[in-house]
């Protein structure tokens, strides 16, 4: 079966395959991952306090096109004080498409934005580091905003605390590490 408009002709199938294809684009769904770990897997030595600890490599992907601004909250909900917070980075561009290994402490991130204050008092990016035990779990937390933030201070509480009323989607990976 044919469609006819304007004096040209298009095949169904070719105009259902259109469809399908702007449909499943319009629904993609954000998402954020690496190439360090797969999920639920072990974090490498190298991102960790035992090796190199530089940050992974993220791929981020599916961003809502009413987002205007990309945070990043890195964190360990297993840690024996409770929740500690390994990177924080805020009003990175919405286009960000990837954020390559090792960003270096308090330098901006790729795409712009700014690197919070960690629990371990410092600017950028702290590898897990957990007590000798059992694994804990790293929780690579992507949100996308409808608007930048401007947070009392960098840590990732004032972070969380400003992004309130402005994530429109919301990723998540998570790896484990233990010592």
């Amino acid at each position: 079966m044919r469609l006819a408009h304007t004096g040209m002709v298009f095949p169904i199938a070719a105009i259902s395959a259109l469809i399908i294809a702007i449909g499943a684009r319009a629904q993609s769904k954000m998402e954020i991952g690496t190439s360090a770990f797969a999920p639920g897997a072990p974090i490498p030595e190298k991102y960790t306090c035992s090796g190199d600890d530089v940050s992974p490599p993220l791929t981020i992907s599916g961003v809502p096109s009413s987002a205007r601004a990309l945070a990043l909250i890195v964190e360990d909900p297993d840690a024996p004080s409770g929740t500690f917070v390994h990177w924080v980075a805020y009003n990175m561009a919405p286009q960000t498409g990837s954020i390559p290994a090792g960003v270096k402490p308090g330098d901006p991130m790729p795409g712009g934005g700014t690197q919070g204050r960690n629990d371990f008092g410092r600017a950028g990016y702290g590898g897990p580091c957990p007590p000798p035990g059992a694994p804990h779990h790293y929780h690579f937390r992507l949100f996308a905003l409808n608007d930048r933030i401007a947070p009392q201070s960098d840590s990732g509480s004032a972070v969380e605390q400003s992004m309130q009323g402005h994530v429109v989607a919301s990723a998540e990976t998570v790896g484990i590490f233990s010592r």
